[in-house]
Formats: structure tokens, C-alpha cells, sequence
């Protein structure tokens, strides 16, 4: 697995611990910046991210900010993106698992240390259940959500 990390100078000091987990994990990481705590804007780093995802240059992809909002909005404007903001475990495995997420959004000044690292465990490991047998529902969902989007992204 290939995952691409971005964050802003709010989720820069997570980034670290995501990137050490990551590769301990012995997963591919892609650093899409920002590489330091100095003010950026949040959108440049999340386009990065997206895009690596949407040309499936990486598998993944994770965004650090302030509170994973504005980074998982920017995220979301990038077809073929599927951003979520998780701040529990149960919503990082199941944004997968039913909604087909690609990219987890997580707010550095709202969760902890060891969250982020729960969090992004349950990530990794989750699995889109929309091609299972007796999963039809979430495919279902998700062409709906794929329909809109080729409807209303230009």
C-alpha cells in the first residue's frame, strides 16, 4: 500500500507521528508537505493529496489539519476523491467499509496522539465492502454518490 500525507502548519506536528506509523507499518509513504509549522494554507496541501489519489499515484491518502473540516472540504472537490474528517475509530473503519473513503481527514487540535495512530490503523485496515455479497446497500449508495458527482463536477 502507497499512501500520500499532507498537512497545514496546524496538523504539521502529526504529521511526524502518522509518517513513523506509517512506515513501521511498511507502508509507501508520499510527503506532500507542508514541511514545517509555518503558517500555509490548508487547500494547496489537500489539491496534493487529492490528486495523487484521483491519478492513482497512491492508494490513499491522509490530510493533518486544525480540525480536519477545511482540509476534508478541499479534498472533496477533486473527482474521484472520497474525504472524510474521523475522529474515532469506528468512523475511519466504516467511511471505508461503506462509503468507499480513499482519504481520511483528521484535526490535530481535536484528537491525541494515540488516537491519530488508532485512527489511521483502522483506516488502513478497513476494506470497501460494496462488491460483497450481502453488501449491495453500500454499492448502491456509492454509484448514487458517483452520479452526483459526474453531474455536478466540471
Amino acid at each position: 500500500m502507497k499512501i500520500a500525507i499532507g498537512s497545514d502548519h496546524a496538523g504539521f506536528p502529526f504529521k511526524k507521528i502518522a509518517m513513523d506509523l506509517l512506515q513501521n507499518l511498511g507502508i509507501s509513504v508520499v510527503d506532500m508537505g507542508t514541511l514545517s509549522d509555518e503558517p500555509v494554507d490548508y487547500p494547496d496541501f489537500a489539491v496534493k493529496v487529492g490528486r495523487a489519489v484521483q491519478e492513482k499515484i497512491v492508494d490513499r491518502g491522509i490530510l493533518l489539519c486544525g480540525s480536519g473540516v477545511g482540509a476534508c472540504i478541499a479534498a472533496n472537490k477533486i473527482k474521484g476523491v472520497y474525504a472524510g474528517t474521523c475522529h474515532d475509530t469506528y468512523s475511519a473503519r466504516q467511511g471505508v467499509e461503506h462509503d468507499n473513503m480513499n482519504v481520511l481527514c483528521v484535526g490535530a487540535r481535536v484528537i491525541g496522539e494515540e488516537m491519530l495512530r488508532e485512527i489511521i490503523q483502522a483506516f488502513l485496515s478497513a476494506r470497501y465492502l460494496g462488491n460483497n455479497d450481502g453488501q449491495e446497500r453500500h454499492a448502491r449508495r456509492v454509484a448514487k454518490i458517483k452520479k452526483i458527482e459526474s453531474e455536478n463536477m466540471v
